[in-house]
């Protein structure tokens, strides 16, 4: 989740960039583009940690068993490393040729980064797990780990250049809240597996494309909101302009024709590999009842964080996608238990 949060933002940043002119490819240091870089880079350190140390006291806060903190910390960092090298790069060209092509990065920018961000991500957490009770290994790479996360905020804090500065300043606080919200969606999911996903697997395997769709849904429509309100083509009011209503009736219908079809794909594996799914037509309802619960839900919050964002003085590429891509993993998640149970499979 939080490849998608650091470098969706990252995209969205950009994005409006290249909408205001601001945008040009440069190795200069100074510039937009390496300054995003470095932040989004400190940013990716610091809250690997910060997620490694909430991990465990909310797990403990909830009673759920877990391996060490210095366990939690080097899996988050070596995980989190591994794969934002990856998504970095992508990000990078990905506004490359946005500018050079002349697309619209607030529509392609959000999707492919949150997607590439967990297809990346899952391989790399799984290869860090293997450094999990390794001795005495794990707590010095833990501590290790510890002081450069600090030394990264201390140093994107108090950083020479404004907008490095103002990134890190922007968006620590705003991912802290979205590793919350991240890790309690996993805690819904947790107590659910025994009774609920494992009998029907199918149900277990949508769940990273059905909360990537539903964040890159509320992020396409708070990326392009975002950069409306830098240009004053959308005003940032409780009542949503006719053009913020277009743009969320757009996501709304991509959105249920985007659940048609992953439902439909899960379908289609679940039968090659055996999975249990517990019936097409309850199957397909469950995703499209959550499914439209959630896209409903993402653009009120894709919207209104854009907005209230804003309007108290902050730059809303900074908060709307770790708000809306990190809340609807948790609504999300509730979203589809409730589905489940509407259609009596919880």
């Amino acid at each position: 989740g939080m490849r998608g949060n650091i470098f969706g933002a990252f995209a969205a940043r950009l994005g409006t960039s290249i909408h205001t002119g601001l945008f040009e490819v440069s190795a200069d240091r100074d510039g937009v583009l390496a300054q995003n870089v470095v932040a989004a880079t400190l940013l990716t350190m610091a809250t690997s940690v910060t997620m490694g140390l909430l991990a465990k006291a909310i797990a403990a806060l909830l009673g759920i068993e877990t391996v060490s903190t210095w366990d939690l910390v080097v899996v988050a960092v070596a995980g989190g490393l591994l794969s934002s090298a990856v998504v970095l790069a992508v990000a990078v060209v990905l506004s490359i040729a946005a500018l050079n092509r002349d697309w619209d990065l607030d529509s392609v920018g959000a999707p492919l980064i949150t997607a590439i961000g967990d297809v990346v991500t899952l391989p790399c957490l799984w290869l860090a797990s293997f450094l999990v009770g390794v001795d005495i290994v794990t707590p010095i790479f833990g501590i290790v780990a510890l002081l450069l996360g600090v030394a990264a905020i201390v140093r994107g804090w108090t950083d020479a250049r404004l907008l490095t500065r103002r990134i890190v300043r922007e968006s620590f606080p705003v991912l802290s809240i979205a590793i919350v919200l991240d890790i309690l969606a996993g805690a819904v999911v947790e107590p659910r597996v025994d009774p609920i996903f494992s009998p029907f697997p199918a149900f277990l395997i949508i769940i990273p494309g059905f909360l990537e769709n539903t964040g890159a849904l509320g992020g396409i429509l708070s990326s392009r909101l975002g950069s409306k309100i830098h240009l004053g083509v959308v005003t940032p009011k409780a009542k949503p302009d006719p053009a913020a209503l277009l743009d969320a009736t757009i996501v709304l219908a991509l959105g249920i024709t985007v659940y048609a079809l992953i439902g439909l794909a899960t379908l289609g594996v679940s039968a090659i590999f055996d999975y249990e799914s517990g019936g097409v037509l309850t199957f397909l309802g469950v995703v499209m009842l959550g499914g439209t619960m959630a896209t409903i839900l993402a653009c009120l919050i894709g919207y209104y964080a854009a907005a209230s964002t804003y309007r108290f003085g902050f730059d809303p590429d900074n908060h709307t996608i770790p708000l809306v891509t990190s809340g609807m993993d948790l609504l999300g998640v509730i979203c589809l238990v409730i589905a489940l149970g509407v259609f009596g499979v919880a």
